[in-house]
């Protein structure tokens, strides 16, 4: 899984670069963190519900980002089987798996963009020039 921040062993934060990425599409955010979070969850549970409750969401909420990426998408990112006798649910399509390997792999470029120029900076001068004022 892959974390939103670097902790140290009680919790604290640790000091350096960090960055965020979403992708941006005609209504706004297209694909970011929370909506990849949420399609894996829905790849591992086979149901919107369950992903909302596995992340802590409402349902009204991962709906409307999972109806959003389908929107927005070329082809729909999340196939959606209607309710009945065995219930509803849902699935990954072939291009919602990409659209997950695009962002993880991007997001991975990010972080190995930000260690290096962590390297190249020095995180020591940035703190130093923070606490002076």
């Amino acid at each position: 899984m892959h974390g939103k921040r670097k902790t140290d062993r009680t919790g604290k934060t640790k000091p350096g670069f960090r960055g965020r990425v979403w992708i941006d599409g005609t209504e706004g955010t297209f694909i970011g963190y929370g909506r990849v979070v949420l399609l894996e969850r829905i790849r591992e549970h086979g149901s919107i519900t369950k992903a909302a409750k596995a992340m802590d969401m409402s349902y009204r909420r991962a709906w409307e980002m999972v109806n959003s990426m389908n929107r927005q998408a070329t082809s729909p990112l999340v196939s959606l089987a209607t309710g009945g006798r065995g219930g509803g649910g849902a699935s990954l399509t072939a291009e919602g798996e990409k659209a997950v390997w695009v962002f993880w792999t991007f997001w991975e470029d990010l972080q190995q963009f930000l260690r290096a120029e962590e390297e190249k900076i020095g995180v020591i001068t940035i703190h130093a020039v923070a606490r002076r004022g």
